[in-house]
């Protein structure tokens, strides 16, 4: 069997606001394997959102082991959690922090920069086309859509090759279809070989993946196989087109 490219061991997190200490998680014990497609989901205040950013060495535990590929990670200097982040990790987030007046290429290219590539121009460009913005690559951010503004975040995530894709409520911002449609480019990365994690509340985006982890008072409350994952694009094909229109008679 393969090692686990994500693995916890009594992983805790508190935080000190004052008098009160706020334990965010709580001796997790968790594994997942190359190619897995996760939904981390709980309600707010569960630990969800600091499992992830434990997970995406954006944050460091209080206790506990937490290996990434193989790597133990939780004692790292700052350097070297920011090379790992940049090597094995690609971001996906809700808002797409892109930058505004910088162009859908030059965004992507970001990632190439503080890893020192040259050849940044072809691979950016091959991210853009891969999550099909082929055709947008000098536009900025202003000039696209919100599900385009989140393919250049997705080709942004993905440009530097990394193990994990983390998704920070990536369809948030969407409408259904669009939603729909980045679920579709996910799957399709996953499938790929891309191990995907997303934190969502949304119970029809969980089923899309197929695990789904949830979180309670900063402990793992379940952990199960989802046995039929929604196909995104069965889904969409399901939905009304947008660009028919519709007329009375």
């Amino acid at each position: 069997m393969s090692e686990a490219v994500i693995r916890v061991s009594g992983l805790s997190k508190d935080y000190v606001m004052g008098p009160t200490v706020v334990r965010a998680l709580r001796q997790v014990d968790l594994e997942i394997m190359p190619g897995e497609f996760v939904a981390i989901m709980g309600p707010s205040g569960s630990g969800k959102s600091t499992f992830m950013n434990m997970v995406g060495c954006l944050d460091r535990p209080t206790a506990g082991n937490l290996w990434l590929n193989g790597r133990e990670t939780s004692l790292l200097g700052d350097n070297d959690l920011a090379e790992i982040r940049n090597r094995y990790i690609g971001f996906v987030f809700q808002t797409f922090n892109l930058l505004p007046r910088t162009s859908a290429l030059k965004n992507v290219e970001l990632p190439l920069m503080y890893a020192g590539i040259k050849d940044r121009l072809g691979r950016a460009t091959e991210a853009l086309e891969k999550v099909g913005l082929g055709q947008r690559v000098h536009h900025k951010p202003n000039e696209l859509s919100g599900g385009q503004q989140q393919r250049v975040a997705i080709a942004r995530a993905i440009v530097n090759d990394p193990i994990v894709l983390l998704g920070d409520e990536p369809t948030g911002n969407l409408d259904s279809r669009t939603a729909e449609e980045i679920m579709a480019l996910f799957q399709e990365l996953n499938r790929s070989g891309k191990t995907v994690i997303l934190v969502t509340h949304e119970e029809d985006i969980a089923q899309h993946c197929r695990r789904k982890i949830r979180f309670r008072d900063g402990k793992v409350e379940s952990d199960e196989i989802v046995e039929k994952p929604l196909d995104a694009i069965e889904v969409l094909r399901a939905m009304p087109n947008p660009d028919e229109a519709t007329t009375g008679v």
